[in-house]
């Protein structure tokens, strides 16, 4: 303990470090406050009773309320958050895979990442052009018509508009975090909706654990160990990488000696991060179309039911499927192979070239099965933390995407502390140094 206070004393004592977090804490309260402004035009005293608050609790809505930190179910400025921003990261990324044009971009080095930056804020903009009035259109069927001040076509353009100028807006807030603040602006803006719900949830839990006839105060304990191991599990699942050694040839260049140094390559167990996990839940809500008819209407009961079986075996076979899917998507063997035998880079026993490529793509084969088997062992977690007794909110943070991100999020910003720490010759965070960077 005495270590760790030291530590933060340290952070602190850095000028620029101490800059960047209270920078990225004030942009952090600017972007939660916005989360609580209901739009123009729209009763606020309304929305609490309305079957908009409970058509968020749960299912892909429920998930896109979570991202947003509330925003969605609050009917406000900013509800709908990052993920138009993230639909089109992935769309342009699969893009950079089947088009030319913006596989080029993306071997352009700075002047390529603006441009396909360029591009995602432009289909950012189309993406929320299409999910403004789809919104709207839900509020218009959840709330009473009394919730609405303004009515008609000019409330729905201005609406809109209001919807995108908030998304934009966040990503500004998120991109002005990445550049002078500290970590990952994006992902720190979701991981911050994803645990402003945790003091609601964990105080609900233990109402019901100090209320109950069964377990009790004994049950909570036993929750929060099994979910202290769940983090440690989740951590290693996400810091996990198989090391790849790379040598490169030595060249004389002058009276300079260069390469002939071992390095590595280190791939990922879940390089998929929490993708697949995403994919899944949002096509684990197709079953719902075929509740409107008589006919279908008990297949999609089955597979509608988050707690029941056959919910979870497709919901983890699918997690499975797309980590495959989304790994060989974002890794590529063949370009990987072709850089490291431009800069004279081989992996010892292995011929350079096709069999370099078909080396890293069995390694990857095998290192992903285990790895997807986790991620979809964590897809389900909240099921069975459900199932068990946990309260639905706070089973969340079982597993899922709520426990990947957080994971992900917080070791990389502390990543990035400790790397600024160590520039100016203090001691980490960890005394083992297991923190990527060290």
């Amino acid at each position: 303990m005495k270590k760790l206070i030291e530590t933060i004393r340290n952070i602190f004592k850095i000028e620029d470090l101490r800059k960047r977090i209270i920078y990225t804490l004030l942009l952090i309260v600017v972007y939660r406050l916005g989360s609580f402004v209901v739009m123009p035009g729209i009763n606020p005293h309304l929305i609490a009773d309305s079957n908009l608050t409970s058509q968020t609790s749960e299912g892909l809505l429920g998930l896109l309320n979570m991202f947003s930190g509330g925003a969605f179910g609050n009917a406000s400025i900013f509800a709908l958050g990052v993920m138009p921003y993230i639909s089109a990261s992935i769309v342009l990324q699969l893009l950079g895979i089947m088009v030319p044009y913006f596989q080029k971009l993306q071997k352009e080095g700075e002047s390529g990442r603006r441009k396909m930056n360029q591009w995602t804020r432009y289909l950012t903009i189309l993406i929320l052009a299409i999910q403004g009035p789809a919104y709207l259109t839900n509020l218009h069927a959840q709330l009473p018509a009394e919730a609405f001040l303004l009515k008609g076509t000019f409330f729905n353009i201005f609406a809109t508009l209001v919807l995108i100028g908030g998304t934009m807006f966040i990503m500004w807030l998120g991109e002005r975090i990445t550049d002078r603040g500290i970590g990952n602006g994006i992902s720190l803006i979701i991981m911050i909706g994803i645990v402003a719900r945790l003091p609601h949830a964990l105080l609900a839990e233990i109402g019901t654990r100090m209320t109950a006839s069964v377990g009790g105060p004994l049950m909570l304990i036993v929750e929060f160990i099994v979910l202290f191991v769940v983090f440690a599990l989740t951590i290693a699942l996400v810091q996990g990488t198989r090391k790849v050694p790379v040598q490169y040839a030595k060249r004389i260049v002058g009276n300079k000696q260069y390469g002939g140094v071992r390095q590595y390559i280190p791939l990922k167990i879940n390089a998929a991060n929490v993708m697949p996990i995403i994919f899944a839940q949002a096509l684990m809500m197709f079953p719902l179309l075929f509740a409107q008819f008589d006919s279908t209407r008990g297949f999609a009961a089955t597979f509608s039911d988050v707690k029941g079986f056959w919910y979870n075996a497709v919901f983890a076979f699918l997690i499975i499927i797309f980590t495959y899917f989304y790994t060989t998507v974002i890794i590529n063997p063949t370009q990987m192979a072709e850089e490291m035998k431009k800069n004279g880079g081989f992996i010892p026993g292995v011929k350079p070239g096709k069999n370099t490529a078909e080396y890293i793509d069995s390694i990857m084969s095998r290192i992903t099965l285990p790895g997807s088997i986790f991620l979809a062992i964590v897809g389900i977690l909240p099921a069975l933390a459900m199932i068990v007794g946990v309260n639905n909110q706070f089973a969340q943070f079982y597993g899922g995407t709520s426990l990947l991100i957080m994971v992900g999020v917080v070791l990389d910003t502390l990543q990035q502390i400790e790397s600024h720490l160590l520039m100016r010759h203090y001691d980490g965070l960890t005394k083992t140094g297991r923190l990527k960077g060290r």
